[in-house]
């Protein structure tokens, strides 16, 4: 079911209630303020919002000045910009200078769809994982995204979301017991387990049905925080089911999957095989064309976990 709130939406308003009550809270757009649905924030709080243009090295930069100054900044662009384009930015005037900035990547993987292959990021976790103490989170829906926001405030450090910027499928209610760093279990089973992240985590749960179908029992787990992986969730999931498929909407260097093996290759070795974008450029496209070129479908993970699966026998 997709869900009646944009991702994009919901942080922005979320901002909006929380600088409310927090006068250090800052939001900085790279000239994406309807992309971004920042306008509210702009409106309420003018003296707070800043928009640097097309420039997002400075938009990097001026963050870590108001950072430096005791600030919370938000900063936005689209994740190849927010990324990429600004690494050596973040690398040393954010992270190495240990300064609280807040770094919003929208449009993520296929996600991007008509803006092509410049626009697709499929390696914005992988070198923002390289980073030391960078934390990497990827919202799954716009409850989570909610539930994140008082975390990302108070979180002493860097932080980058990857968020999808509209309608998501719909996972969570608000009963969601969320804390950055802590994988949530969102089906029980003994044959293999499904990792996912983002859009990838529906399509986990629709293969895991499926599979259920032919008798195999797979468990489902939401990975949204890709850096600190949740550890204890991946071993587990490795001691009880023997067999893991990792889901991302993403290049499978370096990404969800690498993460997941670095943990089980040197703890726990079982069979992973990886559901995601095999060293390939993206290219324009719908998301649902995009996902069977790339091979990011339900079909595509329920023909993984029976790789796995073979692979443990």
């Amino acid at each position: 079911m997709t869900d009646d709130r944009e991702i994009r939406q919901t942080l922005a308003q979320a901002l909006v209630a929380a600088a409310r009550k927090d006068d250090r809270i800052v939001v900085l757009d790279a000239d994406l303020m309807s992309c971004h649905a920042t306008k509210c924030f702009k409106q309420e709080f003018p003296d707070r919002f800043i928009n640097v243009g097309i420039a997002e090295q400075n938009l990097i930069g001026v963050a870590a000045g108001m950072a430096a100054m005791g600030k919370i900044p938000f900063a936005y662009s689209f994740a190849p910009f927010a990324t990429r384009r600004c690494y050596d930015q973040i690398f040393i005037s954010v992270a190495y200078s240990g300064l609280n900035v807040r770094i919003i990547g929208s449009e993520p993987g296929v996600a991007a769809e008509a803006n092509g292959g410049t626009h697709m990021p499929f390696e914005d976790m992988a070198i923002m994982r390289a980073i030391p103490k960078m934390v990497c989170f990827e919202p799954t829906d716009a409850t989570m995204m909610e539930k994140a926001v008082p975390q990302l405030i108070d979180y002493d450090g860097a932080v980058y979301v990857r968020m999808f910027r509209k309608k998501a499928e719909k996972i969570y209610d608000d009963s969601l017991d969320f804390k950055l760093g802590r994988a949530v279990k969102l089906r029980e089973g003994k044959d293999v387990t499904l990792v996912a992240s983002g859009i990838m985590v529906e399509r986990a749960l629709r293969a895991a049905e499926a599979l259920a179908l032919e008798g195999i029992d797979a468990r489902v787990v939401n990975l949204h925080t890709w850096k600190p992986v949740d550890r204890e969730a991946i071993l587990s999931a490795a001691r009880e089911t023997g067999a893991i498929v990792t889901c991302e909407n993403h290049n499978i260097f370096g990404g969800l999957g690498s993460a997941v093996a670095e943990v089980v290759s040197s703890e726990y070795p079982v069979p992973i095989k990886m559901v995601g974008v095999h060293d390939q450029f993206g290219q324009v496209g719908k998301n649902a064309y995009l996902s069977k070129v790339y091979g990011l479908t339900a079909e595509d993970i329920v023909a993984a976990a029976h790789g796995a699966i073979e692979l443990k026998r």
